[in-house]
């Protein structure tokens, strides 16, 4: 007569079946979440931390001040100044980048070695060191540089492009666009040789002209591209510092100083890494809440295009 299970060893049996199942996947993802903690949500939460202190950076020393350091970030006018900019920075720089990449993308998708040759044009600059950039666009736009010099030459007066309030601000706006359209451009021109040229194909037919084919075929069917696009531009315009460090130094008057570029002056140049933590919190927030939100927003806007 064939022994029975009891109802506990029959349950204990296909646990430890799942287990077994699943324990190459929890080796294979191990490390993976290991360095996610390490270097991410364990600094993070550091950071947290020491936002709550007044530490400066080099004494063992520091009291806990509570949300103190949040509060003043607030009411800081140099951390306000710096946010507003940054958010024009953002905006302004996700519209361009955007728009400029899709136009060239539109414009160069077709095959031939001209078209290839003028992707790896457009794209270089991104490959480029932002410092880098900022540095020969720096020299460029400067008062006695070649851009003011080749002005001379056709008689109009130097600008003043990195000395005035206005034109500072337009050129390291102008100069981050430059420097990243071509990332954009890419993810545009995949998601443009992504679309079945079947559907080309039917609009010819239907007597569609070629802005109607893409309007009405091209961009529904890279709507995707598009949402990628937005999000890793603003999150990724939302840290700049690097081009504004190079080309302006923050001025003049410290009015193209973005939030990275005081939460590093803060922390390390007036010692004060309690309150630069605080800040960088506050950006870590904004910033996840922003991304969601395009890209919930992005997500609804695709599915109506689906249906």
């Amino acid at each position: 007569m064939a022994a029975t299970l009891s109802p506990a060893r029959a349950r204990r049996r296909p646990a430890a079946r799942v287990w077994r199942d699943r324990l190459p996947g929890i080796v294979m993802g191990g490390p993976a979440v290991l360095v996610f903690l390490a270097m991410f949500i364990v600094p993070m939460f550091l950071a947290f931390v020491l936002s709550l202190t007044d530490w400066n950076g080099y004494s063992l020393n520091f009291t806990f001040i509570g949300f103190d350091n949040y509060a003043e970030a607030f009411r800081n006018p140099r951390t306000v100044d710096a946010a507003v900019f940054t958010a024009v920075v953002a905006f302004c720089g996700t519209v361009l980048c955007n728009a400029v990449g899709l136009f060239i993308a539109a414009l160069i998708a077709g095959n031939g070695r001209a078209n290839t040759l003028l992707r790896t044009i457009f794209f270089y600059p991104y490959i480029i060191s932002s410092l880098i950039i900022g540095f020969l666009w720096s020299a460029m736009l400067a008062p006695e540089g070649a851009v003011n010099g080749l002005l001379g030459h056709l008689g109009v007066g130097p600008v003043p492009f990195l000395t005035e309030v206005g034109f500072a601000k337009a050129s390291v706006i102008l100069t981050i666009v430059w420097s990243s359209f071509g990332f954009n451009m890419i993810l545009f021109l995949a998601g443009i040789k992504s679309v079945p040229t079947e559907y080309y194909e039917a609009a010819t037919v239907d007597g569609a002209s070629k802005w109607q084919q893409f309007r009405n075929v091209t961009l529904p069917l890279i709507a995707p591209v598009f949402t990628v696009n937005l999000v890793l531009t603003l999150v990724g315009l939302l840290k700049v510092y690097d081009i504004v460090l190079a080309l302006t130094d923050g001025g003049p008057a410290g009015s193209t100083q973005t939030i990275v570029y005081q939460i590093l002056r803060d922390s390390f140049g007036q010692s004060e890494l309690g309150f630069g933590a605080a800040q960088s919190v506050i950006l870590l927030i904004v910033t996840a809440v922003l991304g969601l939100a395009v890209t919930f927003a992005r997500r609804g806007a695709e599915k109506k295009v689906a249906d």
